[in-house]
């Protein structure tokens, strides 16, 4: 009598540990169910011109603001791997020294300067885009954890909204808008990797700032951007 009683006690320990864990899986399942990550992003960037012309510099600091939103889209069960698009906008300026960037009897023309003989304060020019970055996503998340390490990598187009230039020295002062001068379309490869709130990015252009109609001393200007900062996600 007492071996029976002592195997339903197991049984009923048993069953109860089954359905406990029943319940636990099933609230899992419905936690993880909907459960996305990174939807809303931030980005401070340094930006870098790459290719530059010979005898052309950067000088001061560039900088670059971003904004957006990535719809997260998991493939796997524990919805840590995922497959982002997403939509943004991006202001972009560029300090350099050597280009004077003016109207001409021709359109607009790229003439190498000597800063000194100008006596130059200010020469920059600003890209205002709208962007669609494409990411491949994996993460250390689940649910309930905010804290994890996480490798964004992707691909981001971006159109011109609008742009400007600026050139002010003791001999004269240039300031522009909306020329045409610039790529509309601008693209590259985008990477970012940190834990929690740091996240180290990085844009790398593949196409050029301005068009192909756009010449500095009869050669096309291939600058490019390079992208350096920190993103913060919400959400």
């Amino acid at each position: 009598m007492k071996k029976y009683i002592f195997l339903l006690l197991i049984c009923s320990v048993f069953i109860g540990f089954s359905q406990n864990e029943d319940i636990d899986n099933r609230y899992k399942s419905e936690l993880y169910k909907d459960y996305r990550e990174d939807q809303f992003y931030a980005s401070v960037t340094y930006n870098l011109i790459n290719e530059k012309p010979d005898g052309i510099s950067q000088n001061g600091f560039s900088s670059g603001f971003h904004l957006g939103f990535i719809r997260d889209m998991p493939i796997n069960e524990r919805r840590n791997v995922a497959i982002g698009l997403g939509l943004g906008i991006s202001s972009n300026s560029y300090n350099q020294k050597n280009i004077l960037i003016e109207e001409g009897n021709n359109g607009i023309e790229f003439n190498s300067i000597d800063e000194s003989e100008y006596n130059v304060s200010k020469n920059k020019f600003t890209t205002y885009l709208f962007e669609v970055p494409l990411e491949i996503r994996w993460r250390t998340s689940n649910a309930t954890d905010y804290n994890f390490w996480r490798i964004y990598t992707g691909f981001k187009v971006g159109y011109l909204l609008y742009n400007s230039t600026k050139f002010m020295s003791e001999v004269e002062n240039v300031k522009l808008s909306n020329i045409d001068s610039f790529n509309k379309f601008q693209y590259g490869l985008t990477l970012s990797a940190g834990y929690s709130t740091w996240n180290f990015h990085v844009y790398y252009g593949l196409n050029p700032i301005f068009d192909s109609n756009s010449k500095l001393n009869t050669k096309t200007i291939d600058m490019k951007s390079l992208k350096i900062g920190l993103m913060f996600y919400i959400l």
